[in-house]
């Protein structure tokens, strides 16, 4: 469990413009930049958010190959003129979106879930796969994770916020890499994660890392910060307005 305060001032999440907000502008717009920046904005949260997908359906009782099947044809199919005129724009997130539109898609698609093929439908679909899906991986980790009394919509709110998590801890851990502190990064990470009741232990790391406690507590201060405000980026993405942010980043929270 992530033990953090995720509130920070404005100026430590930029908002303008995100993915979705991008996908949302051209739900009644017309020209190839517009249709194009939406495009790229949605295989960016498609190949981050696919394996909640994924496991929502498999949830629902569809084998693994027919469940790759329809997370594909269903990525590919998203952005087809008239989809996104169903967002409910009060609440304005993506999330919400994603499993709405996923529900009614299986709904319509159950009679011919037999005879879909990989990568196929849509009028960004082009007869290719759009985004590149581990499913082996993907079905075993659904296998390992997967608890009997979980609804399919909660493994998909679940498996979704782990996801964001997953998502944000990469993207820091590259970003300390970049800056030659891989390490380090490694020997704080667990300040990130710590529980109540469970201190983190300044003087130990100190030792291990051979610096003075006190740097170590700075060194973990600013990790913190980083990895809330790159959370706060990472929820900003999915949702229409940042007023949403922190009660996304509640949400998420407790799905976890």
């Amino acid at each position: 469990m992530i033990a953090m305060s995720t509130k920070l001032s404005s100026r430590d999440v930029s908002f303008s413009p995100t993915q979705w907000t991008v996908i949302l502008a051209a739900v009644n717009a017309e020209g190839v930049e517009t249709e194009s920046r939406a495009r790229a904005a949605l295989e960016k949260l498609a190949k981050t958010y696919w394996y909640p997908l994924y496991a929502f359906i498999r949830r629902r009782g569809i084998p693994a190959t027919e469940a790759e099947d329809l997370t594909q044809a269903f990525f590919a199919r998203l952005l087809e003129k008239g989809t996104l005129t169903t967002v409910d724009r009060e609440k304005g997130k993506f999330r919400s979106f994603l499993l709405a539109s996923v529900t009614n898609f299986l709904a319509n698609e159950s009679d011919k879930a037999q005879t879909l093929k990989r990568g196929g439908g849509g009028v960004w679909g082009g007869g290719r796969r759009m985004i590149s899906l581990d499913a082996g991986d993907a079905e075993v980790r659904y296998r390992r994770e997967l608890a009997d009394d979980m609804t399919p919509e909660r493994v998909f709110e679940q498996r979704w916020a782990w996801t964001v998590l997953d998502h944000v801890m990469a993207r820091l851990r590259e970003a300390y890499q970049a800056k030659g502190q891989g390490e380090l990064f490694e020997s704080l990470k667990g300040v990130l994660t710590e529980g109540r009741g469970r201190e983190v232990s300044y003087a130990k790391l100190g030792a291990d890392l051979n610096m003075a406690e006190g740097t170590v507590a700075v060194a973990a201060h600013r990790l913190r910060r980083a990895y809330r405000k790159l959370l706060r980026n990472q929820i900003a993405q999915t949702v229409a307005d940042p007023a949403l942010i922190d009660e996304e980043i509640r949400y998420l929270l407790n799905c976890l």
